[in-house]
């Protein structure tokens, strides 16, 4: 476990991903199987996304001792919809970290340098992604990680969150 420099009275951090993690891409990951990728559309899909029901269990189960927060590499042109689609899905409230429009970095990258940002002053109890690399990165960084392998994986979206830096 990552150490915390002060005890928070506040609630440990269950951190969750949304594509692959809470939502089913299944359905929009056609967008990004042509050539060229087609972006605009695979994100305004997104709000279709069906729930994953694993997923979803796994984070209202959270909230009963831990702040649910999310962390995605969505850019943050899609929070509108992804507030709507975390809301009509029953998810618990919670700060929504979404990468910034214009930042290609792999997800590995985004994700453990906000991770780190957040274990300064929180106790980070879980990270739940479909991410391996994402998940590797925070395991060896001392983060206690559940992979989520509940949904079909993707060649094309992983391309996407490591060599795009696009999800």
């Amino acid at each position: 476990m990552v150490a915390v420099k002060e005890q928070s009275s506040r609630p440990p951090l269950a951190v969750f991903d949304l594509d692959g993690t809470l939502a089913d891409t299944a359905h929009r990951r056609r967008f990004l199987e042509r050539s060229p990728r087609d972006w605009d559309a695979f994100f305004a899909a997104a709000a279709q996304d069906p729930p994953l029901a694993e997923g979803v269990a796994l984070a209202l189960g959270s909230a009963r001792e831990c702040e649910v927060v999310y962390l995605t590499g969505r850019p943050e042109r899609c929070r509108r919809d992804t507030v709507a689609w975390l809301a009509a899905q029953g998810l618990p409230e919670g700060r929504i970290w979404m990468r910034r429009n214009d930042d290609r970095r792999p997800a590995r990258r985004t994700k453990l340098e906000i991770l780190r940002r957040l274990a300064r002053d929180r106790e980070i109890r879980v990270l739940v992604d479909d991410d391996e690399l994402v998940c590797e990165d925070a395991e060896r960084a001392g983060f206690r990680v559940v992979r989520a392998r509940w949904a079909d994986a993707s060649p094309a979206l992983r391309d996407a969150q490591e060599g795009e830096g696009r999800t």
